[in-house]
């Protein structure tokens, strides 16, 4: 699993969850998959457990993961991957986004006004 923390990218929580939360939406990490232990990615990225353990709950409360004693914390079998296509799209539509200068503000502004 690859997660990575900018300094401008927000907290290193928000950034954590965000990409997490990613990598299950898009099918990266799949039903059943286990997440690093607690210890294990909080060492990976330098942040203290607690930052961790706060991003592992707010997945929980999601279902996007399922956390049990003894375990770990694996991806939720409710936890369901956007299709391919929406994902190829959104990537296309980040490229030209970027291509173009578009702010990620304004970019979500047309989606949801498009919506």
């Amino acid at each position: 699993m690859i997660v990575t923390l900018a300094p401008s990218g927000g907290t290193p929580a928000e950034q954590i969850h965000a990409q997490i939360r990613g990598l299950i939406t898009t099918g990266a990490l799949a039903a059943g998959e286990r997440l690093p232990s607690v210890r294990q990615l909080a060492a990976d990225l330098d942040v203290a457990p607690g930052t961790i353990a706060k991003v592992y709950k707010q997945l929980e409360e999601e279902r996007l993961v399922e956390s049990r004693v003894g375990s770990g914390t694996r991806v939720s079998r409710h936890a369901s991957a956007i299709s391919k296509e929406v994902a190829a799209a959104a990537r296309q539509l980040i490229e030209i986004s970027k291509r173009d200068d578009l702010a990620l503000e304004d970019l979500l502004r047309v989606i949801r006004v498009s919506w």
